[in-house]
């Protein structure tokens, strides 16, 4: 049995939709695979300013009669015999050009049967996650934004969008999951901002790292980073102790207010 909080990806199976399928025998079902995908970005600041990371989320013009105008998340219809999570990791890929997913984990399904109109349209969702530090080319017609300053979106994904932020909020109070999130090295100051703009509330750096330490979840590199614009001495810099998700706290300290 797989731990608690463990990637449910795993269990998606080897059998995969192909097609609108035949239910009930009449009419047709669709599958199609959407994916959140968040990145903690910090926008830049016009005046020169000091402006704090933003969690953004990764959307595309979307291409339908049915909602001109509006954007969408990265995905599309489920085809051949590959399992769910290989087809979102994929049309992430070619349609977003995004590759370098730290983490990918099955988010929910989504199937009132006016979500889409037309063929009654079932969506399995997965929320991915990118590191900060991460270099994204995005192609023409898809771009990040906030996730507090949403463009008009496309059918449910604005209800999608919600519910991976919320279920991102709670993992971070219970497993290490913002390894996913946050560069391979990093001063605590960044990895509280990180925390921050994921979690939606301020978060002390100090507590943030007795906590994470008492959990064995990051780790002292023993190097220095480099001094910020105030001056000052140079960071101690800081990494996780693991690249794999796992539950560190069942009674979770850190605790969302969302």
């Amino acid at each position: 049995m797989p731990a608690a909080g463990s990637d449910p990806s795993s269990s998606d199976g080897p059998e995969a939709f192909n097609g609108p399928k035949a239910i009930n025998g009449s009419g047709v079902l669709r599958v199609e695979v959407l994916s959140v995908v968040f990145q903690v970005r910090t926008p830049p600041a016009a005046d020169g300013s000091d402006v704090r990371p933003a969690l953004c989320v990764l959307l595309s013009r979307a291409g339908t009669d049915a909602e001109p105008g509006r954007w969408s998340l990265p995905g599309g219809d489920v085809a051949g015999d590959e399992k769910l999570s290989v087809v979102a990791r994929r049309l992430v890929a070619d349609k977003m050009d995004v590759r370098d997913i730290a983490h990918l984990e099955q988010l929910s399904v989504f199937s009132d049967p006016g979500r889409v109109p037309g063929i009654r349209t079932i969506a399995s969702t997965y929320m991915g996650l990118v590191r900060s530090d991460s270099p994204v080319t995005l192609p023409d017609g898809a771009a990040w934004f906030d996730v507090d300053a949403l463009p008009p979106v496309a059918f449910d994904h604005a209800e999608i969008i919600d519910t991976a932020r919320h279920r991102l909020a709670a993992k971070l109070s219970y497993t290490n999951i913002a390894f996913a999130l946050a560069p391979k090295q990093f001063p605590m100051s960044e990895l509280s901002e990180i925390y921050c703009a994921a979690l939606g509330y301020a978060v002390d750096t100090t507590n943030l790292l007795r906590i994470l330490s008492r959990r064995a979840v990051v780790v002292s590199t023993g190097t220095v980073g480099k001094t910020g614009r105030s001056g000052g001495r140079p960071p101690a810099l800081y990494a996780f102790a693991e690249n794999e998700l796992r539950v560190t706290d069942e009674f979770a300290t850190l605790r969302p207010p969302m």
